[in-house]
């Protein structure tokens, strides 16, 4: 029973994200912008973020996607604002272990996207769960304060 309430928990947080996502929409400055798409599903992130002085001050996301792509966003946009480029970047990593069912060390410190481990399930919802966060890494790249190639592709 009580596992039942905790799956509802879950599923409530995930669907208050994707129905009210945080920080949607766009940034009047910002100093990257990303846009990236999974073919598979036709999810599309468009991704603003603002680097001051090695921190994520601001950060904006746009786009069309399913429940579990927005709420992801949502939620990454939750854990990195406020950040330092590396701290995201270790966020970043840990979720992306988490999402393929993998131990992660800190689970507190990605917010409510820990909530997201049960995609591990799904394989087919890794790609959903984890666009936003592989948009951060690529805008980040970018704009030059992080290397983020090394997780680029889910580990096989």
């Amino acid at each position: 029973m009580a596992l039942s309430k905790l799956d509802n928990l879950y599923r409530q947080v995930i669907l208050d994200h994707s129905s009210h996502p945080h920080h949607r929409g766009t940034l009047s400055a910002s100093t990257s912008k990303i846009e990236l798409n999974n073919p598979t599903c036709g999810d599309v992130i468009k991704l603003q973020i603002e680097v001051d002085k090695g921190i994520i001050k601001n950060i904006a996301f746009d786009g069309s996607g399913c429940s579990i792509s927005t709420a992801s966003a949502s939620m990454m946009t939750d854990a990195v604002i406020g950040k330092s480029v590396e701290e995201a970047e270790k966020l970043a990593v840990d979720f992306l272990q988490l999402v393929q069912g993998k131990e992660v060390a800190d689970l507190d410190k990605l917010g409510d996207a820990a909530m997201l481990s049960g995609v591990a399930k799904f394989p087919a919802r890794i790609k959903c769960a984890t666009l936003g966060w592989k948009a951060l890494g690529k805008a980040m790249e970018e704009d030059g304060t992080a290397t983020f190639h090394h997780y680029h592709k889910e580990e096989e």
